[in-house]
């Protein structure tokens, strides 16, 4: 069934989080390509456009639809096409009319309450430049902080929706100058999830660990993703940003993640097999994490930049426990041939993110770790010539 655009109740009407992200979620899945690995269970792409069909149908998305039909080459349901937009007219002419008699025969709560519901319908039905407007005027009618930040949230929604980074950039600073004049503490923890997960879209991984972490104990945003999702995202995020000691203390440790944990077997090995250096299990585990990702809209544009970086990272925890390891011995640990492991090493030493060097034909790795006595020795002499310099400059200045 579609969305109710006219509840009984008019103190009702901003109760249910616009838009719905499952459609979008849908679109996403049917353009992913057949090389994809399906996850276990996983739903036909038949069956996935009759729900997205359906979906779009049921909330008379006209704009929408004709995008997708585009998208998809699917056939175009003219019939349908002209009988939603007939439909879509009478119900805009119902609420505008209803604006103007508000406006003219009820009080400020009442006006506002009439626009919020013109502005609800243009979101279900995909009419996003119409839906901006609208809500824009509904937020000029509003003066309590709480509901200004949940029209903040349906604006942020709606860049989820559309990808629309600017236009969730904009709200999430909006939803913190609100909450400067107040807010209470749900809707302070719904905005961090809502940052936290842009923050993720953007690859601002150290501060999408900081608030997923902050959110795994107060979660209150399903109208966005599922808590295990929220979990799911702070341990990516947790996994390649945080030293060993708070990755023990705020991933390996928390009830949270334990529970979740339980439930799934791959995000456990994934945890545990990196922090006890199990390295060719970590390896199997990056893999099918990897392939997660790609199946996420959000998390799809980073998944070559995150499987390199805790590649990284796992290379770099192996080799602290080593003055020297045999390439064959390395290759051994992590499941791989040792011609892979020369090659991974060769370019990210070359790079200079990994400290070794490499001998490919006695088949040594020596590290080289960095003098950090030396480096502090370094720093201090530059810091001791800044301040001669500055002392000179005084001096002369004194002089004149």
């Amino acid at each position: 069934p579609g969305l109710s655009l006219l509840p009984p109740a008019m103190s009702d009407v901003d109760e249910e989080p616009l838009p719905s992200l499952t459609l979008s979620r849908l679109r996403y899945a049917l353009t992913l390509p057949t090389q994809v690995p399906e996850e276990e269970g996983a739903t036909s792409k038949a069956a996935l456009t009759q729900q997205l069909r359906e979906g779009v149908q049921a909330n008379n998305m006209v704009s929408y639809y004709q995008q997708l039909c585009a998208e998809f080459d699917w056939p175009v349901d003219q019939e349908w096409v002209k009988s939603t937009q007939t439909k879509n007219a009478a119900t805009v002419a119902t609420l505008e009319a209803a604006i103007e008699d508000a406006t003219e025969n009820l009080g400020e709560s009442e006006v506002r309450m009439a626009h919020l519901a013109l502005a609800r319908h243009y979101c279900v039905t995909g009419e996003k430049e119409r839906a901006l407007t609208a809500y824009r005027t509904t937020t000029e009618k509003t003066v309590g902080i709480g509901q200004k930040l949940d029209v903040v949230f349906t604006l942020i929604r709606l860049g989820f929706f559309y990808s629309d980074h600017e236009l969730i950039t904009r709200n999430i600073q909006k939803g913190d100058d609100c909450m400067k004049l107040g807010g209470d503490w749900e809707r302070r923890n719904r905005l961090k999830v809502y940052k936290a997960y842009h923050a993720l879209s953007m690859r601002q991984l150290p501060t999408a660990a900081n608030l997923f972490l902050e959110t795994l104990a107060n979660f209150n945003s399903e109208e966005i993703f599922s808590y295990s999702q929220n979990v799911f995202y702070a341990v990516i995020t947790s996994m390649l940003t945080l030293s060993r000691v708070e990755l023990k203390k705020k991933i390996v440790d928390s009830p949270e993640v334990k529970s979740v944990a339980t439930e799934q077997p791959l995000l456990a090995d994934y945890i545990n097999s990196f922090y006890d250096g199990n390295y060719s299990q970590f390896f199997a585990a990056l893999a099918s994490i990897t392939d997660k990702m790609k199946r996420d809209a959000v998390t799809a544009p980073h998944v070559q930049y995150y499987s390199r970086e805790m590649r990284i990272r796992a290379y770099q925890q192996y080799l602290t426990s080593y003055r020297s390891v045999t390439l064959s011995s390395m290759a051994l640990a992590f499941g791989v041939t040792s011609e892979f492991i020369d090659r991974e090493l060769a370019r990210f030493v070359a790079a200079g993110r990994l400290s070794c060097k490499i001998d490919s034909v006695s088949g040594i790795i020596a590290t080289t770790r960095p003098d950090t006595k030396n480096g502090q020795y370094l720093a201090t002499l530059k810091q001791g010539d800044g301040v001669l310099s500055r002392l000179q400059k005084l001096s002369r200045v004194t002089h004149l």
